[in-house]
């Protein structure tokens, strides 16, 4: 575990191990979401990644559910 302190303008450091661990050398953008008993920090790619394996888990084997048969079906109704 580290430590990372949250200076009076709000600015905080994270340890170099950590910016290494995820791609954070040259700076980055990270999401902050607010647990209510915790903060959780994801880079964006950490969470487009999550995002999808939710979408994924969500449609898997349901039929009708990719884009292209969401396209298919708009082409039919238009037809």
């Amino acid at each position: 575990m580290n430590r990372a302190r949250v200076t009076a303008e709000g600015r905080m450091s994270l340890p170099a191990e950590v910016r290494r661990r995820h791609g954070l050398t040259h700076g980055g953008e990270l999401l902050v979401e607010d647990l209510g008993d915790a903060i959780m920090l994801r880079t964006v790619d950490q969470a487009i990644a999550r995002a999808q394996a939710i979408s994924r888990r969500l449609v898997s084997g349901k039929q009708g559910a990719s884009v292209d048969d969401f396209l298919a079906e708009r082409a039919a109704e238009a037809e």
